[in-house]
Order: C-alpha cells, then sequence, then structure tokens
C-alpha cells in the first residue's frame, strides 16, 4: 500500500509514536502546529471520514485523543481535536486521522 500513515504502523518508516492499543495509533506530527500536536489514526485504512462505516471507530479515535490530552497534560487547560475531510478542509493525508492541539490558546474561528 502507499499510505504513508499505513506504512507507519507497519513500521516500515519512522515516527515519533506516543501511544498505541488494538485499534488506533498515535504520533508526534512533523509539522506541529501547537506545543502538543498529535495525530491519531485509526490502524484500519479508511480514507477519510466519508468513508468510516464503523461508528465505534469514531469513539475510539475520540477516546484515545482524549486519553492522550490528559497524558499530555493539556486535558484541564484545553485542547482542540480535529478531523479534516478531503481536500478544501486540508486534508492532505488520505487515511483518517484526528488532529490533538494543545499546549496554547487556540483561537475561534478556525481556518
Amino acid at each position: 500500500m502507499d499510505c504513508l500513515f499505513c506504512k507507519i504502523i507497519a513500521r516500515s518508516i519512522p515516527a515519533t509514536i506516543v501511544a498505541e492499543d488494538d485499534h488506533c495509533l498515535a504520533f508526534r506530527d512533523i509539522n506541529p502546529q501547537a506545543p502538543t500536536h498529535i495525530l491519531v489514526i485509526p490502524k484500519e485504512h479508511v480514507p477519510s471520514l466519508n468513508e468510516m462505516t464503523d461508528p465505534a471507530l469514531a469513539g475510539r479515535v475520540l477516546a484515545f485523543a482524549r486519553d492522550l490530552a490528559v497524558k499530555e497534560g493539556i486535558a484541564d487547560r484545553g485542547y482542540r481535536v480535529v478531523i479534516n475531510t478531503n481536500a478544501e478542509a486540508g486534508q492532505t493525508m488520505f487515511h483518517l486521522h484526528a488532529h490533538l492541539l494543545g499546549g496554547r490558546e487556540q483561537g475561534w474561528p478556525p481556518g
């Protein structure tokens, strides 16, 4: 498969992995947009939120991000979880992923 994130899951390319379970993997973004910027990906290849057919998968990704926010010490101050879907929303890697962002005040509106 040509998917970069699938290659990270397979450990065929390096990444700074911070957490993993049977369903999800999390690693630090190589171009962080906040002091804490972690990508949470399902181990199952799903191109985008539009193609997700298992709602439990979304719950697992979000719960994994929440648990990481606690582990990273940003849960109490606040954090953002972002899922970009398709090109106009800024999705550049077509493997579903959530951005966990924190460690600084987040502006509104985003984008």
